[in-house]
């Protein structure tokens, strides 16, 4: 997954393989407002640590997450992978 500090894939670029319990702590974003889903289910939320309000983003592309049902979001803060327990 890729994620980009701006809408329209502006600013900061990450490209995320693994769990990140703090954006800001991680990469210095205070926020993530587009993204990529290459591969995976992705579990985005609004606090650090996987606390608070989430959305669920599985494979395509994110230009604007604010319209994409994070409306009622402030922020994106932490993400986690969804992984297959089988």
């Amino acid at each position: 997954m890729k994620i980009y500090e701006r809408e329209n894939y502006g600013g900061q670029m990450h490209e995320l393989m693994d769990d990140c319990d703090s954006l800001q702590d991680r990469y210095l974003m205070s926020d993530c407002q587009s993204c990529n889903v290459m591969d995976g289910y992705w579990l985005m939320f609004e606090q650090p640590h996987y606390r608070g309000r989430m959305m669920l983003v599985r494979p395509g592309e994110y230009r604007n997450l604010r319209d994409s049902g994070l409306s009622n979001i402030m922020k994106i803060s932490s993400i986690r992978r969804i992984m297959d327990m089988c």
